[in-house]
């Protein structure tokens, strides 16, 4: 996992109001949780544009006033009609404990399917993983290189080290579809 440190300072105050006003000054309330005890801080906005504005998995290396925790995002909530940030809630990472994480599905290889004029659909873009969070990877594999045209690929193919995927194994990743233009040509 890549990692990005952030700086935050406690809050004195807890509530809506405090909350609101931390948020006109541009700063977003946060709570880490998971470890000994519950720290409540906030942090400017403009720091979680590379945590949060990419599909990417990072472990945060959170500075609350010089106090050093180790953190991945557990939850971050948008205002629904302007769509600032909230709240950011960050799970800490504790030595010897496993976490729950979601991670993207990179699709690799060259299907036949498509090259017969078919096309490639990627149904899942995470997978939940279970693991002790230097055993996390960046990201998992999908190997679409055997399927033909109608194919799916399951989230039972995909190989994780060290890591339980937590989904369906019956749940597809990846799918050939057929075009509407080749279902004629097929079936004659």
């Amino acid at each position: 996992m890549r990692k990005i440190e952030i700086v935050g300072y406690n809050r004195e105050t807890l509530g809506t109001k405090s909350a609101k006003d931390l948020r006109n000054e541009s700063l977003a309330p946060c709570v880490l949780y998971g470890g000994e005890k519950q720290i409540h801080f906030a942090v400017p906005m403009i720091l979680f544009r590379e945590l949060l504005y990419t599909p990417e998995v990072s472990e945060v290396i959170l500075n609350i006033e010089g106090e050093i925790h180790h953190a991945i995002v557990q939850d971050s909530q948008f205002h629904p009609v302007s769509e600032v940030l909230l709240h950011v809630d960050f799970l800490e990472i504790v030595a010897g404990k496993e976490i729950k994480i979601d991670v993207p599905v990179k699709v690799i290889g060259d299907a036949p399917g498509v090259r017969k004029g078919g096309k490639m659909v990627q149904k899942l873009r995470k997978v939940s993983l279970k693991g002790l969070s230097d055993n996390i990877p960046d990201f998992i594999e999908a190997d679409i290189t055997g399927l033909d045209l109608g194919q799916t690929l399951k989230v039972a193919k995909l190989k994780a080290e060290n890591v339980a995927i937590l989904n369906n194994p019956s749940a597809p990743v990846a799918t050939i579809d057929i075009p509407r233009a080749l279902r004629g040509k097929i079936n004659s």
